[in-house]
């Protein structure tokens, strides 16, 4: 827990400048998503095993993206490498954008979805992040995230979220109203829960890029290693 605790510090430490970065990148248009949200990359070409492919559509912030990164080394990439490693025939498109609060992804995700080749077999959802770096309400997160929750839950498309976590420094009740959306959601929906996405990665400056709050390829791997199973388990389901 001390770990985690000092984690979190260091995130804590780099909230302001980061939000003053963060509020001068104004959110996407839904249009400009139909460029972004394209099957990886650096993992396709694996061998595709056999059997029927299945389609998972990551759509989330920077941290799907691949911010930072070389082209095919982003979490939705290194995800798909593992699933096919282990026999699962998936593609995993990437529908990241960088800078994206809640209430962006809110208002692309329809448009998003509507333009994939089929329905997704399953959707893996992670935003937030800009979220709590510009101090967003979490009852406008939690509004947000259920939207999206209420949208796919319309479509009968399954989900996975990846959650996010607020650094202490915002106060013991910022905290505990931001950290509980991601858990409540998911037994609300009966989606799979990861709980944080960058657990045991966040701090380690071997594990993350310069401006310490992107990781680089190795934890890129260290967190595809950990989430891959569970989309694994849920695509079994």
């Amino acid at each position: 827990m001390a770990g985690r605790m000092m984690r979190y510090a260091a995130l804590a430490a780099l909230l302001q400048p980061l939000a003053l970065i963060a509020c001068d990148r104004a959110p996407p248009a839904p249009a400009a998503t139909a460029t972004t949200a394209t099957p990886t990359t650096g993992a396709a070409q694996a061998p595709r095993p056999a059997g029927p492919e299945r389609l998972v559509l990551a759509f989330g912030d920077s941290l799907y993206a691949g911010y930072g990164l070389d082209r095919g080394q982003s979490l939705p990439d290194a995800i798909q490498a593992r699933l096919r490693a282990a026999g699962v025939n998936a593609t995993v498109v990437n529908a990241g954008v960088s800078g994206d609060t809640s209430a962006a992804g809110r208002q692309r995700l329809a448009f998003t979805l509507d333009n994939q080749a089929r329905k997704p077999d399953l959707v893996l959802l992670g935003l937030g992040g800009n979220d709590v770096l510009r101090q967003i309400s979490p009852a406008e997160t939690r509004a947000n995230m259920t939207a999206m929750l209420d949208e796919l839950k319309r479509r009968d498309i399954p989900v996975m979220l990846t959650g996010m976590k607020a650094p202490p420094n915002l106060g013991a009740d910022y905290v505990a109203r931001f950290d509980s959306i991601w858990p409540d959601l998911a037994r609300t929906y009966h989606g799979t829960l990861y709980p944080f996405i960058l657990d045991g990665v966040i701090g380690d400056p071997a594990l993350m890029q310069g401006d310490r709050v992107h990781p680089n390829a190795v934890g890129v791997a260290k967190i595809a290693d950990r989430v891959a199973p569970l989309v694994k388990e849920r695509l079994a389901d």
